[in-house]
Protein backbone atom coordinates (compact mmCIF):
# COMPACT_ATOMS: atom_id res chain seq x y z
CA UNK A 1 0.00 0.00 0.00
CA UNK A 2 1.06 3.01 -0.92
CA UNK A 3 2.43 5.29 2.37
CA UNK A 4 1.51 8.93 1.05
CA UNK A 5 0.42 10.39 -1.99
CA UNK A 6 2.79 11.57 -5.46
CA UNK A 7 3.46 15.23 -4.79
CA UNK A 8 3.97 14.62 -1.13
CA UNK A 9 6.21 11.61 -1.38
CA UNK A 10 8.36 13.40 -3.88
CA UNK A 11 8.51 16.68 -1.20
CA UNK A 12 9.97 13.94 1.42
CA UNK A 13 12.01 12.57 -1.26
CA UNK A 14 13.62 15.54 -2.23
CA UNK A 15 13.86 16.85 1.66
CA UNK A 16 15.53 13.53 2.18
CA UNK A 17 18.36 14.19 -1.09
CA UNK A 18 19.17 17.42 0.76
CA UNK A 19 19.57 16.28 4.10
CA UNK A 20 21.94 13.02 2.55
CA UNK A 21 23.85 15.44 0.31
CA UNK A 22 24.78 17.99 3.30
CA UNK A 23 25.53 14.65 5.42
CA UNK A 24 27.94 13.30 3.06
CA UNK A 25 29.15 16.89 2.44
CA UNK A 26 30.01 16.51 5.93
CA UNK A 27 31.71 13.52 4.98
CA UNK A 28 33.69 13.62 1.90
CA UNK A 29 37.10 13.17 3.65
CA UNK A 30 35.92 10.12 4.74
CA UNK A 31 33.22 8.67 2.08
CA UNK A 32 34.62 7.88 -1.16
CA UNK A 33 32.40 8.13 -4.47
CA UNK A 34 31.15 5.01 -4.53
CA UNK A 35 29.55 5.50 -0.61
CA UNK A 36 28.26 8.61 -1.52
CA UNK A 37 26.32 7.61 -4.63
CA UNK A 38 25.16 4.33 -2.92
CA UNK A 39 23.80 6.69 0.02
CA UNK A 40 22.05 8.95 -2.33
CA UNK A 41 20.42 6.22 -4.15
CA UNK A 42 18.41 5.41 -1.05
CA UNK A 43 16.31 8.44 -1.03
CA UNK A 44 15.15 7.30 -4.05
CA UNK A 45 14.21 3.58 -3.36
CA UNK A 46 12.59 5.19 -0.22
CA UNK A 47 10.41 7.44 -2.20
CA UNK A 48 9.54 4.70 -4.60
CA UNK A 49 8.09 2.82 -1.79
CA UNK A 50 6.41 5.49 -0.48
CA UNK A 51 5.10 7.35 -3.56
CA UNK A 52 5.66 4.66 -6.65
CA UNK A 53 7.50 5.11 -10.11
CA UNK A 54 6.57 9.22 -11.05
CA UNK A 55 7.92 10.76 -7.71
CA UNK A 56 10.71 8.43 -7.86
CA UNK A 57 11.98 9.33 -11.44
CA UNK A 58 11.57 13.09 -10.12
CA UNK A 59 13.92 12.48 -6.99
CA UNK A 60 16.31 9.97 -9.64
CA UNK A 61 16.86 13.14 -11.36
CA UNK A 62 17.07 15.70 -8.40
CA UNK A 63 19.62 13.28 -6.78
CA UNK A 64 21.96 13.30 -10.14
CA UNK A 65 22.00 16.54 -9.87
CA UNK A 66 23.20 16.71 -6.19
CA UNK A 67 25.46 13.94 -7.01
CA UNK A 68 27.23 16.05 -9.61
CA UNK A 69 26.95 19.07 -7.17
CA UNK A 70 29.50 16.67 -4.81
CA UNK A 71 31.97 16.30 -7.87
CA UNK A 72 35.00 18.42 -7.73
CA UNK A 73 34.86 21.32 -8.12
CA UNK A 74 32.03 20.79 -4.95
CA UNK A 75 29.45 23.10 -5.45
CA UNK A 76 29.25 23.42 -9.34
CA UNK A 77 27.44 21.32 -11.81
CA UNK A 78 30.55 20.95 -13.63
CA UNK A 79 32.30 17.54 -15.06
CA UNK A 80 35.59 16.09 -15.96
CA UNK A 81 34.33 13.85 -19.19
CA UNK A 82 37.28 11.28 -18.67
CA UNK A 83 36.11 10.35 -15.13
CA UNK A 84 33.19 12.45 -13.65
CA UNK A 85 30.73 11.84 -16.43
CA UNK A 86 30.74 8.45 -16.39
CA UNK A 87 30.38 8.25 -12.58
CA UNK A 88 26.90 10.55 -13.56
CA UNK A 89 25.49 8.70 -16.05
CA UNK A 90 26.21 5.35 -14.35
CA UNK A 91 24.28 7.28 -11.18
CA UNK A 92 21.87 8.26 -13.23
CA UNK A 93 20.65 4.93 -14.88
CA UNK A 94 21.32 2.94 -11.21
CA UNK A 95 19.13 5.43 -9.54
CA UNK A 96 16.57 5.87 -12.26
CA UNK A 97 16.86 1.69 -12.43
CA UNK A 98 16.25 1.14 -8.53
CA UNK A 99 13.39 3.36 -8.48
CA UNK A 100 11.28 1.62 -11.16
CA UNK A 101 12.47 -1.68 -9.86
CA UNK A 102 11.14 -0.97 -5.92
CA UNK A 103 8.32 0.85 -7.39
CA UNK A 104 7.49 -2.23 -9.64
CA UNK A 105 8.06 -4.66 -6.39
CA UNK A 106 5.75 -2.34 -3.99
CA UNK A 107 2.97 -2.07 -7.35
CA UNK A 108 2.93 -5.97 -7.18
CA UNK A 109 2.95 -6.85 -3.55
CA UNK A 110 0.05 -4.23 -3.15
CA UNK A 111 -1.83 -6.14 -5.55
CA UNK A 112 -1.30 -9.39 -4.14
CA UNK A 113 -2.32 -8.25 -0.92
CA UNK A 114 -5.31 -7.08 -2.04
CA UNK A 115 -6.49 -10.21 -4.13
CA UNK A 116 -4.98 -12.32 -1.20
CA UNK A 117 -7.70 -9.71 1.23
CA UNK A 118 -10.41 -10.01 -1.24
CA UNK A 119 -9.94 -14.39 -1.69
CA UNK A 120 -10.75 -14.50 1.77
CA UNK A 121 -13.86 -12.40 2.43
CA UNK A 122 -14.72 -14.08 -0.64
CA UNK A 123 -13.64 -17.60 0.61
CA UNK A 124 -15.32 -16.70 4.37
CA UNK A 125 -18.22 -16.03 2.26
CA UNK A 126 -18.74 -18.56 -0.58
CA UNK A 127 -17.55 -21.46 1.89
CA UNK A 128 -19.85 -21.23 4.59
CA UNK A 129 -23.06 -20.63 2.43
CA UNK A 130 -23.22 -24.59 1.25
CA UNK A 131 -21.34 -26.02 4.17
CA UNK A 132 -24.40 -24.24 6.84
CA UNK A 133 -26.74 -25.95 3.95
CA UNK A 134 -24.83 -29.54 4.08
CA UNK A 135 -24.74 -29.34 7.82
CA UNK A 136 -28.45 -27.69 8.03
CA UNK A 137 -29.95 -30.76 5.82
CA UNK A 138 -27.71 -33.57 7.04
CA UNK A 139 -28.98 -32.76 10.51
CA UNK A 140 -32.96 -32.45 9.16
CA UNK A 141 -32.49 -35.78 7.94
CA UNK A 142 -31.15 -37.01 11.08
CA UNK A 143 -33.11 -35.63 13.49
CA UNK A 144 -36.77 -35.19 12.11
CA UNK A 145 -38.24 -38.52 12.55
CA UNK A 146 -41.35 -37.41 11.05
CA UNK A 147 -40.02 -37.07 7.81
CA UNK A 148 -40.85 -39.58 4.80
CA UNK A 149 -38.79 -41.33 2.25
CA UNK A 150 -39.70 -38.30 -0.15
CA UNK A 151 -38.40 -35.77 2.23
CA UNK A 152 -35.41 -37.39 3.58
CA UNK A 153 -34.61 -37.49 -0.03
CA UNK A 154 -35.10 -33.84 -0.78
CA UNK A 155 -32.76 -33.17 2.33
CA UNK A 156 -30.15 -35.86 0.70
CA UNK A 157 -30.40 -34.02 -2.30
CA UNK A 158 -29.61 -30.64 -1.29
CA UNK A 159 -26.64 -31.95 0.64
CA UNK A 160 -25.28 -33.61 -2.34
CA UNK A 161 -25.83 -30.72 -4.43
CA UNK A 162 -23.92 -28.26 -1.86
CA UNK A 163 -21.62 -30.65 -1.39
CA UNK A 164 -20.88 -30.35 -5.57
CA UNK A 165 -20.82 -26.44 -5.39
CA UNK A 166 -18.04 -26.81 -2.71
CA UNK A 167 -15.69 -29.05 -4.77
CA UNK A 168 -16.53 -26.45 -7.36
CA UNK A 169 -15.15 -23.78 -5.38
CA UNK A 170 -11.94 -25.62 -3.65
CA UNK A 171 -11.21 -26.46 -7.62
CA UNK A 172 -11.59 -22.87 -8.82
CA UNK A 173 -9.47 -21.80 -5.19
CA UNK A 174 -6.37 -24.41 -5.94
CA UNK A 175 -6.78 -23.67 -9.74
CA UNK A 176 -6.19 -19.83 -8.78
CA UNK A 177 -3.18 -20.95 -6.91
CA UNK A 178 -1.56 -22.44 -9.21
CA UNK A 179 -1.66 -19.95 -11.34
CA UNK A 180 -0.50 -17.38 -9.47
CA UNK A 181 2.19 -19.54 -8.73
CA UNK A 182 3.00 -20.25 -12.44
CA UNK A 183 2.53 -24.02 -12.01
CA UNK A 184 -1.00 -24.26 -14.20
CA UNK A 185 0.66 -26.95 -16.65
CA UNK A 186 -2.13 -29.27 -18.74
CA UNK A 187 -1.67 -33.21 -18.04
CA UNK A 188 -1.87 -33.80 -22.16
CA UNK A 189 -4.44 -36.53 -23.04
CA UNK A 190 -7.05 -37.03 -25.83
CA UNK A 191 -10.07 -35.04 -24.65
CA UNK A 192 -13.89 -35.92 -26.34
CA UNK A 193 -15.96 -32.61 -25.93
CA UNK A 194 -18.88 -34.62 -25.83
CA UNK A 195 -17.80 -35.85 -22.83
CA UNK A 196 -16.41 -33.09 -21.08
CA UNK A 197 -20.11 -30.73 -21.89
CA UNK A 198 -21.95 -34.03 -20.92
CA UNK A 199 -20.22 -34.15 -17.46
CA UNK A 200 -20.36 -30.51 -16.61
CA UNK A 201 -23.58 -29.97 -17.84
CA UNK A 202 -25.06 -33.14 -15.42
CA UNK A 203 -23.45 -31.45 -12.42
CA UNK A 204 -25.42 -28.26 -12.90
CA UNK A 205 -28.51 -29.64 -13.82
CA UNK A 206 -29.86 -29.31 -10.35
CA UNK A 207 -28.33 -25.59 -9.79
CA UNK A 208 -29.93 -24.97 -13.00
CA UNK A 209 -33.35 -26.44 -12.01
CA UNK A 210 -34.09 -24.80 -8.77
CA UNK A 211 -33.13 -21.57 -10.55
CA UNK A 212 -35.97 -22.22 -13.05
CA UNK A 213 -33.27 -21.96 -16.06
CA UNK A 214 -33.46 -24.57 -18.28
CA UNK A 215 -29.53 -26.10 -19.70
CA UNK A 216 -29.75 -27.68 -23.02
CA UNK A 217 -26.64 -29.13 -25.22
CA UNK A 218 -26.57 -29.03 -28.58
CA UNK A 219 -23.30 -30.38 -30.38
CA UNK A 220 -22.55 -31.94 -33.40
CA UNK A 221 -22.41 -35.34 -33.35
CA UNK A 222 -19.05 -35.23 -35.35
CA UNK A 223 -16.24 -33.05 -33.63
CA UNK A 224 -12.72 -33.77 -33.63
CA UNK A 225 -10.90 -35.07 -30.56
CA UNK A 226 -8.52 -32.20 -28.93
CA UNK A 227 -5.43 -32.57 -26.84
CA UNK A 228 -5.66 -31.29 -23.79
CA UNK A 229 -6.66 -31.74 -19.64
CA UNK A 230 -9.76 -33.28 -19.66
CA UNK A 231 -10.21 -31.97 -15.86
CA UNK A 232 -9.18 -28.60 -16.75
CA UNK A 233 -11.54 -28.17 -19.81
CA UNK A 234 -14.32 -30.22 -17.66
CA UNK A 235 -13.77 -27.06 -15.01
CA UNK A 236 -13.99 -24.05 -17.89
CA UNK A 237 -16.74 -25.83 -19.15
CA UNK A 238 -18.69 -26.11 -15.72
CA UNK A 239 -17.79 -22.72 -14.83
CA UNK A 240 -18.90 -20.58 -18.07
CA UNK A 241 -21.89 -22.65 -17.72
CA UNK A 242 -22.75 -22.00 -13.88
CA UNK A 243 -21.64 -17.95 -15.06
CA UNK A 244 -24.45 -18.37 -17.18
CA UNK A 245 -27.05 -20.01 -15.21
CA UNK A 246 -26.40 -17.37 -12.01
CA UNK A 247 -27.17 -14.48 -14.57
CA UNK A 248 -29.91 -15.71 -16.22
CA UNK A 249 -33.57 -14.78 -14.89
CA UNK A 250 -35.78 -18.05 -14.16
CA UNK A 251 -37.96 -18.88 -17.61
CA UNK A 252 -34.60 -18.52 -18.85
CA UNK A 253 -32.08 -20.66 -20.97
CA UNK A 254 -28.43 -22.03 -21.42
CA UNK A 255 -26.63 -23.68 -24.13
CA UNK A 256 -24.01 -25.16 -24.63
CA UNK A 257 -22.74 -25.60 -28.52
CA UNK A 258 -19.70 -26.86 -29.95
CA UNK A 259 -18.69 -27.87 -33.45
CA UNK A 260 -15.33 -27.39 -35.48
CA UNK A 261 -15.05 -24.23 -37.03
CA UNK A 262 -12.17 -25.11 -39.72
CA UNK A 263 -9.97 -28.28 -39.44
CA UNK A 264 -7.84 -26.90 -37.19
CA UNK A 265 -10.49 -25.50 -34.85
CA UNK A 266 -13.10 -26.54 -32.34
CA UNK A 267 -15.28 -23.97 -31.54
CA UNK A 268 -17.68 -24.09 -27.86
CA UNK A 269 -19.65 -22.38 -26.53
CA UNK A 270 -21.75 -20.89 -23.92
CA UNK A 271 -24.78 -18.69 -24.36
CA UNK A 272 -27.44 -17.32 -22.31
CA UNK A 273 -30.82 -15.22 -22.08
CA UNK A 274 -30.17 -12.86 -19.26
CA UNK A 275 -28.91 -9.27 -19.58
CA UNK A 276 -25.70 -9.30 -21.21
CA UNK A 277 -22.37 -8.09 -20.46
CA UNK A 278 -22.30 -4.92 -18.87
CA UNK A 279 -21.30 -1.76 -21.01
CA UNK A 280 -17.50 -1.02 -20.99
CA UNK A 281 -16.94 -4.11 -18.67
CA UNK A 282 -16.22 -6.82 -21.85
CA UNK A 283 -12.34 -5.94 -21.92
CA UNK A 284 -12.04 -6.75 -17.80
CA UNK A 285 -14.33 -9.65 -17.46
CA UNK A 286 -11.54 -12.04 -17.71
CA UNK A 287 -9.99 -10.61 -15.14
CA UNK A 288 -9.81 -12.03 -11.47
CA UNK A 289 -13.01 -11.27 -9.09
CA UNK A 290 -14.73 -9.34 -11.93
CA UNK A 291 -18.20 -10.09 -11.44
CA UNK A 292 -20.04 -8.41 -14.18
CA UNK A 293 -22.35 -7.10 -12.23
CA UNK A 294 -23.99 -10.37 -10.63
CA UNK A 295 -23.80 -11.34 -6.93
CA UNK A 296 -20.61 -10.84 -4.94
CA UNK A 297 -18.57 -14.28 -4.55
CA UNK A 298 -15.73 -16.93 -5.94
CA UNK A 299 -17.14 -16.98 -9.48
CA UNK A 300 -15.66 -13.81 -9.44
CA UNK A 301 -12.51 -15.83 -10.37
CA UNK A 302 -14.19 -18.70 -12.45
CA UNK A 303 -13.66 -16.70 -15.59
CA UNK A 304 -10.25 -15.42 -14.76
CA UNK A 305 -9.16 -19.08 -14.15
CA UNK A 306 -11.21 -19.94 -17.78
CA UNK A 307 -8.42 -17.43 -19.96
CA UNK A 308 -5.54 -19.11 -17.88
CA UNK A 309 -6.57 -22.68 -18.93
CA UNK A 310 -7.72 -22.17 -22.37
CA UNK A 311 -4.56 -19.90 -23.13
CA UNK A 312 -2.58 -22.78 -21.88
CA UNK A 313 -4.24 -24.93 -23.83
CA UNK A 314 -3.15 -22.85 -27.08
CA UNK A 315 -6.78 -21.21 -27.09
CA UNK A 316 -8.57 -18.41 -27.17
CA UNK A 317 -11.81 -17.42 -25.16
CA UNK A 318 -14.47 -14.10 -25.93
CA UNK A 319 -17.89 -12.81 -25.61
CA UNK A 320 -20.30 -10.74 -26.79
CA UNK A 321 -23.33 -9.71 -26.32
CA UNK A 322 -26.21 -11.39 -28.68
CA UNK A 323 -28.94 -9.29 -30.68
CA UNK A 324 -31.83 -11.66 -29.01
CA UNK A 325 -30.48 -10.92 -25.38
CA UNK A 326 -27.80 -12.99 -23.22
CA UNK A 327 -24.20 -13.53 -23.65
CA UNK A 328 -22.41 -15.66 -24.99
CA UNK A 329 -19.17 -17.18 -24.04
CA UNK A 330 -16.42 -18.69 -26.91
CA UNK A 331 -13.54 -20.79 -26.44
CA UNK A 332 -11.69 -21.38 -29.20
CA UNK A 333 -9.40 -24.76 -28.84
CA UNK A 334 -6.71 -26.25 -31.65
CA UNK A 335 -6.81 -29.28 -32.89
CA UNK A 336 -3.93 -31.35 -32.37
Amino acid sequence: MRGLPARQAALVGALAVGLTALAVHGLEHVLGRPAQALLLVVPVAATAALGGRRPAQVVAALATLTFSLLLPPTGRPIVRVADDLVALIVFSIVAFAVGGLVASRVDALARVEQQRAILLRLVSHDLRTPLAAVVGAASEARDADWLDDAGRRGLLDIVVEEGMRLDRLVANILSLARIEAGALQPRWQAVDLHEVVGQSTRRLEAVAARGGVALAAELKRELPVVQGDHVLLEQVVANLVENAIRHTPSGGTVTVRGEAATPEQVLVSVADSGPGVPPGEAATIFEPFRRGGGPPGLAGVGLAICKEVVEAHGGSIAVRDLAAGGAEFTVTLPVR
